[in-house]
């Protein structure tokens, strides 16, 4: 019985995987630039994000196998579940933690920036003319990437070497005596394990935020009213009426604008403009139909339409979930501040949850029917993922306030793709942290795990609380009950990450209070969004382009629709065929 719920818990973890492989793929292929492509930068980029998402959906699978040792109902361990039996389960899990988050440095620190530079040295011209060849290229490549390479072993040698923190104040108990590092290779990959989560909380504080805010209200915003083939037809029929009546004025001065009135040559001048206007309008609408883009590309916009309906009721259920998840981190925050057992010098490490947190609660609860815990927990990981998307696409990748690359769905260069998908990474990291030690701790360190707190004659007896449920308590790290350190298993992840903020203070101190500006920044722009909703790109799009996509938010459910329907068919309606707006 145990062997077969295992192995269900890994199957379904294989499965999450799958999807999210297919997750990467399309983010890539709809953002990149078809006319740009390049097949490493491809590969490099999904298998990095793939990376990155499974390393933070095995909490889930952490915590369904650490919990399938115990009896939540009985609070005590099951018969199979010896003290070998958990350590395997811990130790496999283990094996798995080390290797993903090893490959993640790696793929962050060497194999993107490798990839960058074999990009960057590549030379169609010379290529053609025989003068570079594969081993030029990758020399090229490798010699820049050395710096990064001396990057790693520093940043290695340092977590070595460095002394972890000797304060022992409040850490009496057995569970902070684990936590504290003696082993020299798990010191330097916790070190650099913290050093990366603080450079991602940088960047997560600052886009992860705003895209949090933004997101939602964006799918909201994105119903219009009118389809793209009837607004390409109206703006052909328009710039054709404008073409011709350019002509008329240039036909009656014989080209000389000169020879014209005053009132005809601002009527020349306010044409030309509108003329900029509709042709830019033009290309705009072509390219939300995904002409010229790929098959792939038409598929998706064609699957956006379908789905376009339910744009509305799914950004106001975004939008209520990342308000309770920004409630949620609130309330563990001010838990954090108030009753962490050492607040500095120990991370502000978290001992038992006080205050009721609505996404934890949620978790826990549905850890006891698995996979249903595992669902929600995704949805929620991708909402955060989409929203450091989000919020990359509505600031840019810049150094201080100069913009360096911009990213837009289908023209995004390589170079961005790269530079945003090492920033995907860090922002992951610490999302892996933020959700797994502030939205719902309780989860992620004992998930749905109980104890019997009654006294029984020896430490290596289990109590039984059969006949009393109220002394059946959750876990927690403050628990000094024997039948609780004998009972409660803490997931290998919140272990790792205790003990990243208990050996090293700093890195906790920075954790912690990075997510207050994380919170404040939230929320200024959702208030701010409230009144005028930011673009999510820069496209310099015209005002009457504007106002019809602001219009949309006010049109009525019928003609939604039916500009659902034609952008699905890109068949234009019967008023619009004369290149009339259907009223």
């Amino acid at each position: 019985m145990a062997l077969l719920q295992t192995s269900l818990i890994w199957i379904v973890y294989a499965i999450v995987i799958a999807i999210l492989l297919a997750v990467a793929s399309v983010f890539i292929y709809v953002y990149q630039t078809p006319r740009d492509r390049s097949p490493s930068v491809t590969l490099t980029c999904i298998f990095a994000i793939t990376c990155l998402l499974a390393t933070v959906l095995l909490l889930p699978v952490d915590v369904a196998l650490v919990s399938s040792t115990t009896s939540s109902k009985l609070g005590r361990r099951k018969e199979w579940a010896t003290q070998d039996a958990v350590d395997k389960i811990t130790y496999s899990l283990t094996v798995v933690y080390y290797f993903l988050y090893s490959l993640d440095a790696l793929l962050c620190l060497l194999v993107i920036p490798f990839t960058y530079f074999w990009y960057e040295e590549y030379d169609e011209v010379a290529v053609e003319a025989g003068e570079q060849t594969l081993g030029q290229r990758f020399w090229g490549a490798f010699k820049y990437t050395l710096s990064f390479v001396a990057i790693v072993v520093i940043l290695f040698l340092v977590g070595f070497f460095v002394p972890v923190s000797n304060e022992k104040r409040g850490m009496d108990l057995d569970y902070f005596k684990r936590l504290l590092t003696e082993n020299h290779g798990e010191r330097a990959l916790t070190f650099a394990l913290g050093l990366l989560t603080t450079l991602g909380l940088c960047l997560y504080v600052l886009y992860t935020s705003s895209g949090l805010a933004l997101f939602p209200i964006g799918l909201i915003k994105t119903a219009p009213s009118i389809s793209s083939p009837t607004l390409r037809a109206n703006t052909a029929h328009q710039l054709e009426t404008n073409q011709e009546r350019q002509r008329q004025l240039e036909g009656r001065c014989g080209g000389n604008p000169d020879l014209l009135s005053s009132k005809d040559r601002r009527e020349l001048d306010t044409l030309t403009r509108e003329e900029r206007t509709l042709i830019r309008r033009q290309r705009l609408v072509e390219e939300a139909q995904g002409e010229g883009q790929g098959w792939l590309m038409r598929a998706w916009y064609k699957v956006g339409a379908i789905f376009r309906p339910f744009k509305l009721l799914g950004g106001i259920l975004l939008l209520l979930l990342a308000f309770v998840t920004w409630v949620s981190m609130l309330l563990t925050a001010i838990d954090k501040a108030t009753n962490s057992i050492c607040k500095h010098r120990c991370g502000y490490i978290l001992g038992h949850v006080n205050v009721f947190n609505p996404v934890n609660w949620a978790l826990v609860q549905s850890a006891k029917v698995f996979p249903v815990d595992y669902a929600i927990f995704t949805v929620l990981v991708l909402l955060l993922f989409c929203s450091s998307v989000a919020g990359i696409a509505a600031v840019g990748i810049r150094f201080l306030w100069i913009r360096i690359f911009q990213i837009r769905k289908g023209h995004t260069s390589p170079q961005a793709l790269l530079l945003a998908t090492a920033m995907l990474m860090l922002m992951i990291l610490a999302l892996n942290y933020s959700v797994s030690m502030l939205v719902a701790p309780q989860y992620a360190t004992f998930g749905p795990q109980t104890f019997c707190d009654r006294a029984t004659t020896s430490p290596l007896d289990q109590p039984d609380c059969s006949d009393s449920r109220e002394l059946i308590k959750p876990c927690s790290e403050l628990a000094d009950n024997p039948a609780a350190q004998q009972v409660c298993t803490p997931s290998v992840v919140s272990t790792f990450l205790n003990r990243v903020t208990l050996n090293y203070p700093f890195f906790g101190v920075v954790f912690f209070w990075a997510q207050f500006f994380f919170l404040g920044i939230y929320l200024v722009i959702f208030v701010a969004s409230l009144f005028r909703s930011p673009r999510l790109d820069e496209r310099q799009l015209d005002e009457d382009a504007e106002e019809a996509e602001e219009e949309g938010l006010l049109a009525n459910t019928g003609r939604r629709f039916n500009a659902t329907w034609q952008d699905i068919t890109g068949r234009v309606g019967r008023d619009s065929e004369d290149g009339r707006a259907p009223e």
